[in-house]
């Protein structure tokens, strides 16, 4: 569809088009207005924003097609990095998931209209929508140096007890991806429900080793005002203190439950942008360094836009500073055949996911499969001393 745009219209266009991560929390407050005014449909509605992220939004990815723009390094990115306009986009995320998650509890704890399979739906779509609103902004701004940025990420992240993500994934993830020591990157012909809760349970234990680690460095207490997650998973009870003082334990059980939900979509979404890809090991012994070719690429325009261009993972690893309206596509990195709304589906579906995955992966890697098996093997030495500690 826009093919043939050039270059600088593309990106005047897309200033204002990344508000369609609006799109995704306006799904769920459209949900509950149509089972407020429907009381005999309210369990559908109730899955309405489910049914909108996975099954309208791959099917408009198709239509709309890829984002033919690249910034010019020399003319464009150093303009487009400056302007403050797309960082407030992502600051005002925060007050946005402070009332996602009011009105979500309210629905769930005092609206009384859902049915139980009703409110099941109803936190699934609020965890789902945690996980585009804070989860994903939190990415982008746990990566930012400016303390007003970095700590907006934390806070998001907070909102859906998170917040080990923003250690881990800085100084964990991007140090380890692609390699077997990462629990956030998923290894060849491995199924999403084998990594799903290891990298639940990894990762979380991973933030807190790595906080220890860096405050003993630093000659710091772990138990102490330095340990920034005490910081953080504080700010989530107090968030689950007041959810009590609304709506008492029903309240809570939906605060914690939408958190745990954002959290297994940030997972599913791990899963797919790092499947089957591997560092190559050098004759050294060690990993050769990160590079556009260790993620998964995606360049549908639709779903970049929702997500603030984190689809453009590849140049995110290679350059994990850059900002997100400056992020590149690179034809040489490994396409998806979708985007994220439609592969997170697939992905449910081992079989089918394989069928399609690794026939690319094995692709990618064409004369050089001896490289998956050496992988296979560090992984399996991996476990085995892991199991033995």
């Amino acid at each position: 569809m826009f093919e043939k745009v050039d270059n600088n219209t593309m990106l005047a266009f897309k200033k204002w088009a990344y508000l369609l991560v609006l799109v995704a929390p306006a799904s769920l407050l459209f949900s509950w207005y149509m089972a407020d005014s429907n009381p005999g449909q309210a369990t559908f509605w109730a899955f309405f924003p489910l049914l909108f992220i996975f099954g309208i939004v791959p099917v408009l990815d198709y239509i709309v097609g890829k984002d033919p723009s690249n910034p010019d390094e020399e003319t464009q990115v150093p303009s487009l990095s400056e302007e403050k306009i797309y960082r407030w986009f992502t600051l005002a995320m925060f007050p946005l998931m402070l009332g996602i998650l009011a009105f979500g509890g309210w629905v769930f704890a005092g609206w009384g209209q859902f049915s139980a399979l009703g409110q099941l739906g109803w936190v699934i779509s609020c965890g789902v929508i945690g996980g585009v609103v804070a989860i994903n902004v939190g990415h982008e701004l746990v990566h930012k140096d400016p303390k007003l940025e970095n700590w907006t990420g934390g806070l998001l992240l907070a909102c859906v007890t998170y917040a080990g993500f923003k250690v881990e994934h800085v100084r964990g993830h991007h140090v380890h991806v692609s390699t077997p020591e990462d629990a956030s990157s998923s290894r060849y012909n491995q199924s999403l429900y084998d990594f799903l809760p290891k990298a639940l349970v990894r990762n979380f234990l991973a933030a807190w080793r790595l906080e220890a680690a860096y405050l003993k460095r630093k000659g710091k207490k772990v138990v102490s005002k330095d340990n920034e997650l005490i910081w953080w998973y504080g700010f989530s009870l107090l968030l689950a203190g007041l959810f009590f003082a609304a709506f008492g334990w029903i309240g809570v059980g939906f605060f914690f439950a939408q958190g745990l939900l954002a959290g297994m979509t940030l997972e599913v979404i791990n899963y797919i942008e790092h499947y089957g890809l591997h560092r190559r090991v050098l004759e050294n012994g060690r990993f050769e360094r990160v590079t556009p070719a260790h993620s998964w690429n995606s360049n549908y325009l639709l779903t970049n836009l929702l997500l603030f261009h984190l689809q453009r993972h590849s140049d995110h690893h290679a350059y994990a500073k850059r900002r997100y309206q400056v992020l590149r596509h690179y034809d040489e990195s490994p396409q998806l055949p979708g985007g994220y709304a439609s592969m997170f589906v697939l992905a449910f579906v081992p079989p089918l996911w394989k069928a399609v995955m690794n026939p690319r992966v094995e692709a990618y890697y064409e004369g050089e499969m001896d490289q998956l098996f050496r992988e296979k093997k560090r992984v399996n030495k991996i476990s085995a001393d892991a199991s033995r500690a």
